[in-house]
């Protein structure tokens, strides 16, 4: 039977002197602008049906889901760059 290779523990990435995007810390106000959003996106859409259409803008009617999506989703797209 085959013997596995030993593994290296302490191995270092190697790039060659270039800097790493990853190693800066996230912004303080990222993670609740990204929470934010996402709520902001569910409260609006909960607003257009509990008034029945009336709020939060009356005038563009059902593009108040629209809308709120929007708002969630960019704050779910944040979500793939938060450390």
């Amino acid at each position: 039977m085959p013997e596995s290779k030993t593994r290296r523990k302490n191995r270092k990435p190697q790039n060659n002197g270039a800097a790493v995007a990853n190693d800066k810390p996230m912004p303080k106000w990222y993670k609740p602008v990204m929470f934010g959003l996402m709520l902001l996106g569910l409260v609006w859409i909960m607003v257009y049906y509990i008034s029945q259409t009336l709020f939060p803008i009356p005038i563009i009617g059902g593009w108040n889901i629209v809308v709120g999506f929007g708002f969630a989703m960019v704050g779910f797209f944040m979500t793939t760059g938060w450390r």
